[in-house]
């Protein structure tokens, strides 16, 4: 069940991220674009040139803003990568039981399944 779930996650994921790919483009063309245009403001000396870099980092950070929407696709880059780290976890040991290794009751629970199963 659990791969089941961790795999149509994944599927939503994925199509979130394939749907918001051109705008995570543009996106990314956008902050560079600003990060160039802030170097050209810096290295400017006049006014004239200086109003004209911020004229078009404005138009720029306008780009940037109508493709923010964007971040939802890197969350869901994020959550695949979750999902792939997480896909062969070893769940073969009572998942829901917390090891701690000083404490000799730790795998009570499990211990308690085993024993009820032999019965049966």
């Amino acid at each position: 069940m659990r791969h089941f779930l961790l795999f149509i996650t994944g599927l939503a994921a994925l199509a979130v991220l394939i749907f918001n790919l051109g705008p995570m483009i543009l996106l990314g063309i956008s902050v560079l674009l600003l990060y160039l245009i802030f170097k050209q403001f810096v290295k400017a000396s006049s006014v004239i040139s200086k109003t004209i870099w911020v004229i078009l980092g404005f138009i720029v950070l306008s780009i940037s803003l109508s493709n923010l929407y964007a971040l939802i696709a890197i969350v869901a880059a994020c959550l695949l990568y979750w999902i792939y780290k997480n896909w062969h976890k070893d769940d073969a040991i009572a998942p829901n039981v917390k090891q701690l290794e000083n404490d000799p009751f730790t795998n009570f629970e499990y211990e308690w399944q085993e024993l009820s199963n032999k019965k049966l």
